[in-house]
C-alpha cells in the first residue's frame, strides 16, 4: 500500500496535464412529482430528494441538469442512460447498473455505493468527491477529465478501460485492478493510499511520486519477474 508523501504536490506541470473539472450550473429545478422512473425516459430541470428508486428500471433515460439528493438506487437499472450536467448528492445504493451509460459535466458527492456497474460507459469531466464506493466495475470504460477527490475505492475494476487526464487526489485507493487498462496523463502522485493489486504493468502513462516508486517497487519486479534477495549468496 502506498500512502501520500508529506507535503505533496498540486495539480502537475509539464509532465502530465490535469484534467478539467465540471462546470455544472443548475437551471431553476422543479420537484419530480413523479414516482417511478420509466425506461427511456426524459429528466430536464428536475429535484429528486431522499427518492427511492431501488429496483426500478430506467434504461436508456436521460437525465439533464438535474439535482439527486439522498435518493437510493440499490438494484436500480440504469443501463444506457445519459446522465448531463448534474449533481448527484448523498446517493446510496448496491447493484445499481448504469452500464454503457454516459456521464457528462456531472458531480457525484458523498456517495455510499456498492457494486455499481459502469462498464462500458463514457465518463467526461466528471468529480466524484467524498463518500466510498466498494467494487467499482469500469471495465473497458472510457474516463476522461474525471477527478477522484478525498472519497474511498475498493477494489475498484479499470479492466481494460481507458484513462486519459484522470487525477486521484486525497483518496483512498484500495486493491486497484488495471489489468489491460490503457492510462495516458493519469496523475495518481496526492493519493492518499495507493494499492494496486492487478496491472502494474499498466502503469506507463501516468505519473507517481518518488515514495509511491520506492513503495510500489515489489510490486513492479514481482510483475517483471525479477527476484529479490537481501543474501546475494541465496539463489
Amino acid at each position: 500500500m502506498v500512502r501520500k508523501a508529506a507535503g505533496g504536490t498540486g495539480r502537475a506541470s509539464g509532465a502530465v496535464k490535469g484534467a478539467r473539472r465540471p462546470e455544472v450550473r443548475l437551471p431553476p429545478l422543479e420537484p419530480h412529482e413523479g414516482s417511478a422512473l420509466e425506461p427511456d425516459g426524459d429528466y430536464d430541470g428536475l429535484e429528486f430528494r431522499e427518492t427511492d428508486f431501488a429496483g426500478q428500471d430506467g434504461g436508456g433515460a436521460r437525465c439533464m441538469g438535474c439535482a439527486l439528493t439522498g435518493c437510493a438506487l440499490d438494484g436500480a437499472r440504469l443501463h444506457r442512460a445519459r446522465v448531463l450536467g448534474s449533481v448527484l448528492t448523498g446517493i446510496r445504493g448496491v447493484g445499481t447498473d448504469l452500464a454503457e451509460s454516459t456521464l457528462r459535466d456531472v458531480e457525484l458527492v458523498d456517495a455510499r455505493l456498492g457494486g455499481v456497474q459502469l462498464h462500458g460507459s463514457v465518463l467526461e469531466r466528471v468529480l466524484i468527491r467524498g463518500g466510498k464506493i466498494d467494487y467499482l466495475n469500469l471495465r473497458k470504460a472510457r474516463l476522461k477529465d474525471v477527478v477522484f477527490e478525498g472519497c474511498v475505492l475498493v477494489e475498484p475494476d479499470f479492466g481494460g478501460a481507458r484513462l486519459e487526464r484522470v487525477e486521484f487526489v486525497d483518496c483512498v485507493v484500495k486493491g486497484a485492478d488495471l489489468t489491460a487498462a490503457t492510462l495516458v496523463d493519469v496523475d495518481l502522485r496526492r493519493a492518499a493510499e495507493l494499492d494496486i493489486a492487478r496491472g502494474v504493468d499498466r502503469l506507463a502513462g501516468a505519473v507517481i511520486s518518488p515514495v509511491q516508486l520506492f513503495e510500489l517497487a515489489p510490486v513492479l519486479a514481482a510483475a517483471l519477474g525479477v527476484r529479490v534477495h537481501g543474501d546475494a549468496g541465496e539463489v
